[in-house]
């Protein structure tokens, strides 16, 4: 079964609110094999709303309707459906009882049109709302089944999950389920990885790979279908080892994990403490892992050096380091990772140390980057960045790549 999912209300297209509907449909619908592949937002109004209709019946077999079976004027969603597909709205008597009872137990006078909302498509099978007073329906015209439910979230995510999904699972031969997964890749480009992964991508049937860039990152989606929820999880295996044997250096965690979520699971792993010198990220680094539950096991503490006074006196920089070297350079980035190491008593010491921008430094242009890892027991090493991004994009760049680098590492 494949299905459409239609948001209609004004108040979307002009951003006042977000509509969270569609995602949440969405993930439901595919928990059941429902396949999702379009959604669409319309405004209050019931001639583009009917043009919307047109278009998803010649895509889908199920069309889901959200929002518009309120008492206003401009609540027009299941008029235009009953007009659309010939049939009558009539009076579910058991809503209506609903809705007098809610004006009774508030002590509110019921408004004529509130009589609007116990109106429902004859022969549909009326879903019952637990939080509001409009009815969702669900019911069959010629080859499209149609699916209406309220537009606030409180009212139609209950709704769809005690009423409107069974109404779907009792139309469905096979129950299908859907299993997904993200891998996340780091220092390799979008186009880099599709190209190492092309015959992959070409040839994809089920599991299905989509790759996705974000911000300095890539994401692979891998999607399998198949009755049992076992044998999904077992196709999904066997395509995501063979995507990572071949970029395997560059994966790095599962769906919705952050590099320095991934890091600081490794160090609590590894029972590893850690220290930060700070130049350009300011203190980025820290507080990016300060903000996960769980760190004061591992994070001792850190320096924000920016200036060349603060790593000669609170890191110790020797002079003669930043005089000749400077302080945009591997051995300054190194002496602040093993200093902080050594001052903070950790197992591992991190620096950061570079050009934000937008203007040079030292004679070295913007994005020129130097981190510094120094792990107990271990060579300290240095990493040069040379990004291109603006002065923030630049910092935080250089502190996902820190994380990224140091995982490496451990």
């Amino acid at each position: 079964m494949n299905a459409e999912i239609i948001a209609v209300g004004s108040e979307l297209l002009l951003g006042q609110i977000l509509n969270t509907n569609a995602k949440f449909l969405s993930e439901h619908l595919a928990e059941i094999g429902v396949n999702v592949f379009y959604q669409t937002v319309v405004g209050d109004n019931p001639n583009r709303l009917k043009q919307s209709i047109e278009v998803a019946e010649t895509r889908a077999d199920l069309i889901i309707f959200t929002g518009g079976l309120g008492p206003t004027k401009d609540d027009l969603t299941k008029e235009t459906i009953a007009n659309h597909i010939g049939k009558q709205l009539v009076q579910d008597d058991e809503a209506m009882e609903s809705i007098e009872q809610y004006f009774i137990r508030t002590k509110r006078h019921m408004t004529e049109n509130n009589k609007k909302q116990a109106l429902v498509l004859e022969g549909a099978k009326v879903l019952p709302n637990d939080h509001g007073m409009a009815p969702g329906m669900f019911l069959r015209s010629g080859n499209h089944f149609y699916m209406l439910m309220p537009g606030p979230p409180y009212e139609m995510e209950p709704m769809f999950l005690n009423y409107g999904k069974q109404a779907i699972l009792d139309e469905l031969d096979t129950v299908e389920k859907i299993e997904s997964r993200v891998l996340r890749f780091f220092g390799i480009g979008e186009s880099k990885l599709e190209t190492d992964i092309q015959h992959i991508i070409d040839g994809q049937t089920n599991p299905t790979v989509a790759p996705l860039a974000k911000e300095g990152e890539v994401t692979l989606r891998l999607t399998a279908k198949h009755p049992s929820v076992e044998e999904a999880r077992t196709l999904l295996d066997q395509k995501e080892k063979e995507i990572l044997d071949i970029v395997g250096d560059y994966f790095y965690g599962y769906d919705e994990t952050s590099l320095m979520e991934a890091l600081v699971g490794k160090l609590a792993e590894n029972k590893q403490s850690i220290a930060c010198a700070e130049s350009l990220t300011a203190g980025m680094f820290q507080s990016d892992m300060a903000a996960i539950q769980g760190v004061s096991q591992m994070l001792k503490g850190g320096i924000v050096c920016y200036s060349n006074e603060a790593k000669e006196k609170l890191v110790q920089v020797k002079k003669e380091t930043l005089e000749q070297y400077g302080a945009v350079s591997k051995e300054c980035a190194k002496e602040l990772a093993e200093n902080i190491r050594e001052l903070l008593s950790a197992d591992i010491g991190i620096s950061f140390t570079g050009v934000a921008g937008p203007d040079s430094l030292e004679g070295k242009p913007p994005g020129t980057v130097w981190i510094g890892i120094a792990i107990k027991g271990k060579p300290t090493k240095s990493y040069l960045l040379e990004l291109a991004s603006s002065r923030n994009g630049n910092r935080r760049r250089a502190v996902n790549y820190g994380c990224y680098y140091l995982l490496k590492q451990l």
